[in-house]
Protein backbone atom coordinates (compact mmCIF):
# COMPACT_ATOMS: atom_id res chain seq x y z
CA UNK A 1 0.00 0.00 0.00
CA UNK A 2 1.35 3.70 -1.08
CA UNK A 3 2.41 6.31 1.93
CA UNK A 4 -0.96 8.41 0.93
CA UNK A 5 -3.26 5.58 1.01
CA UNK A 6 -2.09 4.40 4.15
CA UNK A 7 -2.48 7.86 5.57
CA UNK A 8 -5.81 8.17 3.85
CA UNK A 9 -6.69 4.56 5.39
CA UNK A 10 -5.27 5.89 8.64
CA UNK A 11 -7.65 8.69 8.81
CA UNK A 12 -10.44 7.00 7.83
CA UNK A 13 -9.64 5.03 10.46
CA UNK A 14 -9.14 7.77 13.32
CA UNK A 15 -12.61 9.75 11.82
CA UNK A 16 -14.57 6.52 12.86
CA UNK A 17 -12.99 5.94 15.88
CA UNK A 18 -13.90 9.52 17.51
CA UNK A 19 -17.41 9.64 15.80
CA UNK A 20 -18.45 6.61 17.12
CA UNK A 21 -19.95 5.98 20.80
CA UNK A 22 -17.55 2.81 21.06
CA UNK A 23 -15.62 0.18 18.86
CA UNK A 24 -15.29 -3.57 19.56
CA UNK A 25 -12.48 -5.91 18.35
CA UNK A 26 -13.27 -8.82 16.55
CA UNK A 27 -10.94 -11.76 15.10
CA UNK A 28 -13.00 -12.97 12.25
CA UNK A 29 -10.50 -15.92 11.14
CA UNK A 30 -12.71 -18.60 9.42
CA UNK A 31 -15.47 -16.21 8.48
CA UNK A 32 -16.20 -16.63 4.94
CA UNK A 33 -17.40 -13.54 2.90
CA UNK A 34 -20.91 -14.47 2.59
CA UNK A 35 -20.76 -14.47 6.78
CA UNK A 36 -19.05 -11.21 7.10
CA UNK A 37 -21.63 -9.92 5.00
CA UNK A 38 -24.33 -11.53 7.39
CA UNK A 39 -22.55 -9.75 10.21
CA UNK A 40 -22.73 -6.58 8.55
CA UNK A 41 -27.03 -6.63 8.22
CA UNK A 42 -26.96 -8.31 11.46
CA UNK A 43 -25.67 -5.18 12.92
CA UNK A 44 -27.93 -2.82 11.12
CA UNK A 45 -27.54 0.98 11.32
CA UNK A 46 -26.07 0.57 14.80
CA UNK A 47 -22.59 -0.49 13.75
CA UNK A 48 -20.24 -0.42 11.04
CA UNK A 49 -17.83 -2.94 10.85
CA UNK A 50 -14.79 -2.76 9.34
CA UNK A 51 -11.58 -5.16 8.27
CA UNK A 52 -8.26 -3.18 9.16
CA UNK A 53 -4.84 -3.78 8.67
CA UNK A 54 -3.25 -4.05 12.67
CA UNK A 55 0.05 -1.87 11.21
CA UNK A 56 -2.66 1.19 10.84
CA UNK A 57 -5.01 0.25 13.44
CA UNK A 58 -2.28 0.62 16.03
CA UNK A 59 -1.05 4.10 14.05
CA UNK A 60 -4.81 5.34 14.27
CA UNK A 61 -5.61 4.32 17.46
CA UNK A 62 -2.69 6.38 18.40
CA UNK A 63 -3.51 9.41 16.94
CA UNK A 64 -7.33 8.86 18.67
CA UNK A 65 -5.52 8.92 22.10
CA UNK A 66 -6.77 5.02 22.76
CA UNK A 67 -4.01 2.68 24.11
CA UNK A 68 -6.37 -0.44 24.64
CA UNK A 69 -5.94 -1.71 21.64
CA UNK A 70 -1.92 -2.13 21.93
CA UNK A 71 -2.44 -5.77 23.07
CA UNK A 72 -5.56 -6.61 20.78
CA UNK A 73 -4.63 -5.89 17.51
CA UNK A 74 -3.06 -9.47 16.38
CA UNK A 75 -4.39 -11.74 13.85
CA UNK A 76 -7.16 -11.09 11.21
CA UNK A 77 -8.78 -8.07 13.01
CA UNK A 78 -12.13 -6.55 12.04
CA UNK A 79 -13.66 -3.23 14.39
CA UNK A 80 -17.20 -2.66 14.84
CA UNK A 81 -17.17 1.03 14.79
CA UNK A 82 -20.95 1.46 17.02
CA UNK A 83 -22.80 4.47 15.64
CA UNK A 84 -26.32 3.50 18.04
CA UNK A 85 -27.09 1.62 20.51
CA UNK A 86 -24.24 0.26 22.35
CA UNK A 87 -26.34 -2.60 24.06
CA UNK A 88 -28.19 -3.64 20.72
CA UNK A 89 -24.95 -3.91 18.82
CA UNK A 90 -22.81 -5.89 21.63
CA UNK A 91 -25.87 -8.35 21.59
CA UNK A 92 -25.88 -8.64 17.91
CA UNK A 93 -21.77 -9.32 17.99
CA UNK A 94 -22.44 -12.00 20.66
CA UNK A 95 -25.76 -14.11 19.15
CA UNK A 96 -23.56 -13.94 15.95
CA UNK A 97 -20.62 -15.27 17.71
CA UNK A 98 -22.36 -17.90 19.46
CA UNK A 99 -23.90 -19.13 15.96
CA UNK A 100 -20.21 -18.48 14.56
CA UNK A 101 -17.76 -19.37 17.06
CA UNK A 102 -15.10 -18.52 14.49
CA UNK A 103 -15.57 -14.78 15.15
CA UNK A 104 -13.73 -13.65 18.50
CA UNK A 105 -14.46 -10.90 20.51
CA UNK A 106 -11.15 -9.63 22.02
CA UNK A 107 -12.02 -6.24 23.43
CA UNK A 108 -13.11 -2.54 22.90
CA UNK A 109 -13.95 0.87 24.49
CA UNK A 110 -16.66 2.97 25.24
CA UNK A 111 -16.83 6.53 25.59
CA UNK A 112 -12.88 6.20 25.80
CA UNK A 113 -12.94 3.44 28.57
CA UNK A 114 -11.33 0.03 27.58
CA UNK A 115 -13.90 -2.78 27.60
CA UNK A 116 -12.45 -6.36 28.12
CA UNK A 117 -14.34 -9.51 26.14
CA UNK A 118 -16.05 -10.07 29.51
CA UNK A 119 -17.27 -6.79 30.21
CA UNK A 120 -18.81 -6.66 26.10
CA UNK A 121 -20.75 -9.74 27.11
CA UNK A 122 -22.10 -8.28 30.66
CA UNK A 123 -23.02 -5.23 28.32
CA UNK A 124 -24.95 -7.31 25.97
CA UNK A 125 -26.73 -8.81 28.78
CA UNK A 126 -28.44 -5.55 29.48
CA UNK A 127 -32.01 -4.28 28.11
CA UNK A 128 -31.70 -2.17 24.98
CA UNK A 129 -32.09 1.49 24.96
CA UNK A 130 -35.73 0.45 23.40
CA UNK A 131 -37.06 -1.05 26.39
CA UNK A 132 -35.28 1.01 29.20
CA UNK A 133 -36.74 3.93 27.58
CA UNK A 134 -40.40 2.05 27.24
CA UNK A 135 -40.07 0.94 30.91
CA UNK A 136 -39.43 4.76 31.80
CA UNK A 137 -42.07 6.49 30.30
CA UNK A 138 -44.20 3.44 31.91
CA UNK A 139 -42.79 4.46 34.96
CA UNK A 140 -43.64 8.41 34.41
CA UNK A 141 -47.18 7.61 32.94
CA UNK A 142 -47.82 5.53 36.11
CA UNK A 143 -46.48 8.71 38.54
CA UNK A 144 -48.29 11.13 36.50
CA UNK A 145 -51.78 9.03 36.79
CA UNK A 146 -50.93 9.42 40.46
CA UNK A 147 -50.16 12.76 40.41
CA UNK A 148 -53.82 13.97 38.30
CA UNK A 149 -55.38 11.87 40.87
CA UNK A 150 -54.31 13.29 44.09
CA UNK A 151 -54.79 16.46 42.42
CA UNK A 152 -57.98 16.39 41.22
CA UNK A 153 -59.77 14.22 44.68
CA UNK A 154 -59.64 17.64 46.81
CA UNK A 155 -60.82 19.21 43.67
CA UNK A 156 -64.21 17.07 43.47
CA UNK A 157 -64.83 17.44 47.42
CA UNK A 158 -64.42 21.13 46.91
CA UNK A 159 -66.92 21.01 44.20
CA UNK A 160 -69.44 18.57 46.20
CA UNK A 161 -68.84 20.97 48.90
CA UNK A 162 -69.86 24.12 46.22
CA UNK A 163 -72.47 22.55 45.42
CA UNK A 164 -74.49 21.48 48.85
CA UNK A 165 -73.88 25.21 49.85
CA UNK A 166 -75.30 26.03 46.65
CA UNK A 167 -78.26 24.06 47.51
CA UNK A 168 -78.79 25.35 50.87
CA UNK A 169 -78.79 28.81 50.04
CA UNK A 170 -81.85 28.88 47.17
CA UNK A 171 -83.83 27.23 50.29
CA UNK A 172 -82.34 29.97 52.39
CA UNK A 173 -80.83 33.31 51.01
CA UNK A 174 -79.79 34.95 53.99
CA UNK A 175 -76.79 32.33 53.98
CA UNK A 176 -75.09 34.21 51.23
CA UNK A 177 -74.46 37.07 53.81
CA UNK A 178 -72.86 35.64 56.07
CA UNK A 179 -75.38 34.44 58.36
CA UNK A 180 -76.74 30.86 59.10
CA UNK A 181 -80.13 31.54 58.16
CA UNK A 182 -83.35 33.85 59.01
CA UNK A 183 -84.38 31.91 61.95
CA UNK A 184 -81.08 32.18 63.58
CA UNK A 185 -81.00 35.88 62.83
CA UNK A 186 -84.43 36.43 64.79
CA UNK A 187 -83.29 34.82 67.43
CA UNK A 188 -80.06 37.24 67.73
CA UNK A 189 -81.75 40.61 67.55
CA UNK A 190 -81.43 42.28 70.69
CA UNK A 191 -85.00 42.57 72.78
CA UNK A 192 -85.63 46.49 73.30
CA UNK A 193 -87.51 45.57 76.60
CA UNK A 194 -84.77 44.14 78.29
CA UNK A 195 -83.01 47.96 78.66
CA UNK A 196 -83.60 49.59 81.93
CA UNK A 197 -86.50 52.08 82.53
CA UNK A 198 -84.41 55.25 83.69
CA UNK A 199 -81.86 54.45 80.72
CA UNK A 200 -85.33 54.95 78.09
CA UNK A 201 -85.08 57.73 75.91
CA UNK A 202 -86.28 61.08 77.48
CA UNK A 203 -88.31 61.43 74.28
CA UNK A 204 -90.44 58.67 74.81
CA UNK A 205 -91.03 59.56 78.51
CA UNK A 206 -92.26 63.04 76.71
CA UNK A 207 -95.43 62.19 76.22
CA UNK A 208 -96.25 60.81 79.47
CA UNK A 209 -95.34 64.56 81.29
CA UNK A 210 -97.33 66.74 78.94
CA UNK A 211 -100.80 66.67 78.08
CA UNK A 212 -101.53 66.64 74.01
CA UNK A 213 -102.42 70.13 72.49
CA UNK A 214 -105.83 69.14 72.25
CA UNK A 215 -106.92 68.56 75.72
CA UNK A 216 -105.13 72.17 76.92
CA UNK A 217 -106.74 73.92 74.76
CA UNK A 218 -110.43 71.85 75.82
CA UNK A 219 -108.78 72.72 79.40
CA UNK A 220 -108.78 76.82 78.68
CA UNK A 221 -112.16 76.92 77.12
CA UNK A 222 -113.74 76.06 80.29
CA UNK A 223 -112.18 78.25 82.10
CA UNK A 224 -113.46 81.27 79.77
CA UNK A 225 -117.38 79.90 80.03
CA UNK A 226 -116.53 79.68 83.69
Amino acid sequence: MARPEKAAAVAEIVESLNSSAGAVLTEYRGLTVKQLQELRRSLGANANYAVVKNTLAKIAASEAGIDAFEDLLTGPTAIAFINGDVVEAAKGLRDFAKAHPTLVIKGGVLDGKPLDASEISKLADLESREVLLGKLAGAMLASLSQAVYLLNAPISQAARLAGALQAKAEQDPSILAGGAGAPAAAEEAPAPAEAPADEAPAAEEAPAEEPPAAEAASEEGEATEA
